[in-house]
């Protein structure tokens, strides 16, 4: 049996998001395995939430979460960044599976997105990939 994977993707950055699930699937599937689900949600606040549901589910063996939390004028974007960072980590280890961190930020420069979109994402799924690897 073909091992799984779940994406979750912030949607408020829609297009950079598409290029970002792109990447990651090929890199998915050209490593053997498939993505049987892709989970949009508004922004990576949500990731944690979407995460949890989705490694509740047997059939899905990994995950990647991709978004991207831009530089803003307060620490808001810190703040979400780093709370968001911790509970996907718990649950990780909670689960007992991967996950690849393909969120860009949170104090990246909207001049910096379009560069960095499609190699974090292959290296996210890359990372989880390789992780699952290691059971």
């Amino acid at each position: 049996m073909t091992q799984t994977f779940g994406i979750i993707l912030g949607e408020f950055h829609k297009k950079e998001a598409e290029i970002m699930l792109a990447a990651a699937t090929k890199s998915i599937e050209q490593a053997g395995y498939e993505v049987a689900e892709i989970v949009w949600i508004p922004g990576s606040y949500e990731a944690p939430l979407a995460l949890e549901r989705l490694f509740r589910k047997k059939e899905i063996d990994a995950a990647v979460v991709l978004g991207i939390i831009e530089r803003g004028e307060t620490a808001h974007g810190l703040v979400m960044a780093q709370s968001v960072s911790n509970k996907i980590l718990d649950i990780q280890l909670d689960h007992m599976k991967p996950v690849g961190m393909g969120i860009l930020g949170p104090e990246i420069f909207p001049s910096q997105i379009s560069a960095r979109v499609e190699p974090y994402a292959r290296a996210a799924a890359e990372a989880a990939i390789r992780m699952l690897g290691e059971k």
